[in-house]
């Protein structure tokens, strides 16, 4: 069935939805936070096999280093939604494209524009409302978690948008492996509750394995904007979500702060976006 943009639009507003649940099916999981992200990984990796076509064109530098850095990025994200609130753990991860011009400008050499300047500032404005309410919540090693988790999901983006990476979908399959062979040894620790089987049954099954089938077949049809402004509606439903069933609500500076970090980054893509390409 051809896909049409409005289906598109669709596709990517569902994946955006999966994905805001992340917070709450981690808090609904009484577990080890490395086991969590294990079992997750070892149950998506399952749904997601099926769809990808294995050779060895697959397994190359940017390809393998893009699996670890997904695989970390999964393993500090969910011990961060276990140290500090799933605002603050999403918020200080939706940094993720700051890091990429920093890396952009660092290691690449890229200049850097006023835009990217002034956005630098504006998100390390908006990190500073995070990690000054944690000295008083005692929050402040899980925003650090959530803020590394950050700077690995930059590398993650920056490694499977290289031209050398042959298939996301692949990266994304072998790093979920890793995440399910670290978090192996964890295991052991403690036997979860039925009540936290079903919340990983449903972390793999639908807040990675489906979803990522949603988002790659809707990410090539969307227009630019469309592919910034949906998936936004993640980080805003995923502390709604935590609030309504668990009653956790971001401090005010982290809520301040995630206002800043988000709108800066909206507006940003979209500047980015409506710039016309100079040839």
């Amino acid at each position: 069935m051809k896909m049409t943009q409005k289906k598109a639009v669709i596709y990517m507003m569902i994946t955006a939805l999966i994905w805001s649940t992340g917070g709450l099916l981690i808090k609904l999981v009484e577990w080890n936070p490395l086991a969590i992200a294990s079992a997750r990984s070892g149950i998506a990796v399952l749904i997601l096999i099926p769809f990808v076509k294995f050779n060895r064109k697959l397994f190359n530098f940017h390809g393998i280093a893009g699996s670890i850095a997904y695989a970390l990025t999964v393993l500090l994200f969910v011990s961060a939604n276990k140290l500090t609130t799933s605002a603050n753990a999403i918020f200080l991860q939706f940094t993720a494209p700051i890091w990429v011009i920093i890396f952009s400008v660092v290691f690449l050499r890229k200049k850097v524009r006023r835009s990217d300047t002034i956005s630098i500032g504006m998100i390390f404005v908006g990190m500073a409302f995070f990690f000054a309410e944690s000295m008083d919540s005692g929050k402040l090693f899980g925003n650090f978690i959530a803020l590394l988790s950050g700077i690995t999901f930059a590398s993650m983006l920056m490694l499977m948008q290289h031209e050398g990476n042959e298939s996301p979908l692949a990266t994304i399959i072998l790093g979920n492996t890793i995440t399910f062979l670290i978090g192996l040894p964890f295991y052991f620790t403690s036997m979860p509750s039925s009540k936290s089987i079903i919340g990983l049954l449903l972390l793999g099954i639908f807040q990675i394995g489906i979803s990522y089938l949603f988002y790659a077949k809707a990410v090539k049809h969307l227009t630019a904007i469309e592919g910034i402004l949906i998936p936004v509606i993640e980080p805003l439903l995923n502390p709604v979500w935590v609030l309504l069933f668990f009653g956790e609500a971001p401090g005010k500076l982290a809520l301040l702060g995630g206002v800043v970090v988000i709108t800066t980054m909206v507006t940003r893509s979209i500047y980015q976006a409506k710039k016309p390409v100079l040839t």
